[in-house]
């Protein structure tokens, strides 16, 4: 992965002495009327004659580099499309400027500087710009030996503000920006890597890795640990494996003294096959990434600490293979959660929520009051939202709001989903508490609820399933084929939320 280095500065963009300037525009805006004019000037009338050709359209996210000739300090010009001005926000903000780092590192380029035309100076657009340059710099081609193109070596961005005073307000905000974002590559890079490379066991070794260097605590269970408590239900899911189980368990406490903020728990399997009800083989080698949740909640851990926010958080990930085997657990078992609850496995492809009902009791046990959890829980989301929305369910309401709220802030996209209790009456066991599965129908509300039978009373829980948004197959002009980091930014986002006391903390990317 590219590091990136980003900073902030006051300064005329003409005279910005870097490899290259970016530059922002937009549909239908003509350059004599708007901002760029006095550059169009120090150009000789360059961009007026670009527009004319129908090369400065403003197509959103469509890039052109242009040579400078020497008439300004930068070399090169790269203007980037943003769409229609009253389109234009924070968030659209963060992906232009991930397609401009983007078509940056394509070229012999080390230094760059980005002026931002059309949103509101500060410390949430500066935040939004780093964290979308920083997230552009992911590269999922970490294990090609050989490539096609040269390393790209684009090494530090400048943000360029309007004022001096301006400039340090948004020097904060980019910090926390870019902070997010490495976190957030840290987690794609997680997610990116095969099974046979990251086992619950390396998991473990690369969250206390991160914990020692970041500076959060962290205490890993192993089989032996959990079976003492009785978190029967994620042995269960663990038995059909070589690999041994682990629960990672991590806390930051920011503001010190006892109890916790916010709960995170992340799904962590690390690769899964559906045990004995086996998955088809196309597309099998994706379930890599059904540890997202898990990668998620590290990163945002990393990010919390590194932040350091007042606030505590408890971080817990359950981590384990689902395997078919001889000792694998059967279709019909009975489990028995942490909290005395008995499981019907009716079928072992639903593993995740088996996982999260025992990681949900640990981070009741340990205190946690509030609690988001993420997984790649259910292929119905993706039937019901496609790639484009996470998944929310959760109580009570005034939570639910308080989650998706940071989401919002923090540019990702959730959608809420109901919980009727009626769907309860799908997961009925004849022979124990809960069925791990209710049927084909409302399977995403169905696996929620079903969590949600292990959340204790007063306890307010968010369940965010990120099946269809922690993986994308398509590149975008912005971001890169394969992990996308989803939910960290909302996590962070969050703690930040409730550090502050409110849902819209200075310097959160929106």
């Amino acid at each position: 992965m590219v590091s990136l280095s980003v900073a902030v500065s006051a300064q005329d963009p003409a005279a910005c002495a870097v490899d290259a300037l970016v530059i922002n525009v937009f549909e239908g805006e003509k350059v004599s009327e708007c901002t760029l004019a006095s550059l169009d000037q120090k150009l000789r009338g360059a961009l007026a004659r670009l527009a004319d050709l129908g090369e400065l359209d403003g197509k959103l996210y469509r890039t052109t580099l242009v040579p400078t000739e020497g008439l300004i300090a930068a070399p090169r010009l790269l203007l980037v499309g943003s769409g229609k001005r009253v389109e234009f926000d924070n968030n659209r903000a963060r992906n232009v400027a991930g397609a401009a780092v983007r078509a940056l590192l394509k070229r012999p380029i080390t230094t760059a500087a980005i002026w931002i035309r059309g949103a509101s100076d500060g410390a949430n657009l500066a935040a939004a710009v780093a964290n979308g340059a920083v997230l552009a710099t992911f590269d999922p081609g970490e294990y090609k030996t050989k490539r096609e193109e040269p390393l790209p070596r684009l090494s530090r961005l400048t943000i360029l503000e309007s004022s001096v005073q301006r400039a340090g307000a948004a020097e904060i905000g980019a910090k926390r920006g870019a902070l997010i974002g490495e976190a957030a590559n840290f987690a794609r890079h997680l997610a990116n890597a095969p099974g046979n490379v990251l086992t619950p066991e390396k998991l473990a070794e690369e969250a206390a890795r991160a914990a020692s260097e970041y500076g959060f605590a962290i205490e890993v269970l192993d089989r032996a640990h959990m079976a003492a408590l009785g978190m029967a239900a994620l042995l269960g899911v663990a038995q059909g494996s070589e690999q041994p189980p682990m629960t990672i368990v991590m806390s930051y406490r920011g503001r010190g003294g006892d109890g916790y903020d916010l709960g995170l728990i992340g799904k962590g399997v690390t690769f899964d096959t559906g045990g004995i009800s086996i998955k088809p083989a196309e597309n099998m080698y994706l379930m890599k990434e059904d540890m997202a949740g898990a990668a998620a909640t590290i990163g945002a851990m990393c990010a919390i600490a590194r932040l350091g926010l007042h606030v505590n958080v408890l971080g817990v990930v359950p981590a384990v293979e689902n395997m078919p085997s001889g000792h694998a657990m059967r279709p019909g078992d009975v489990l028995t959660a942490l909290n005395g609850k008995t499981i019907e496995v009716l079928n072992t492809d639903a593993e995740g929520r088996i996982i999260l009902a025992d990681a949900l009791c640990y981070a009741q046990r340990l205190g946690a009051k509030r609690i988001v959890d993420a997984a790649t829980l259910t292929g119905a989301v993706v039937v019901a939202l496609g790639h484009q929305a996470v998944g929310l369910l959760g109580t009570p309401q005034e939570w639910v709001d308080q989650v998706k709220d940071a989401s919002e802030k923090a540019g990702e996209r959730l959608w809420q989903l109901p919980l009727f209790d009626e769907y309860a009456q799908q997961l009925k066991s004849e022979i124990a508490d809960v069925a791990n599965v209710g049927g084909r129908a409302a399977g995403t509300i169905t696996g929620a609820m079903f969590i949600r039978q292990f959340v204790d009373e007063g306890v307010a829980w968010a369940h965010l399933d990120i099946a269809g948004t922690a993986w994308t197959e398509k590149e975008e002009p912005y971001l890169a084929k394969g992990p996308t980091g989803i939910p960290l930014r909302t996590f962070v986002s969050l703690a930040q939320a409730l550090e502050q006391g409110s849902t819209q903390p200075e310097g959160t990317p929106e």
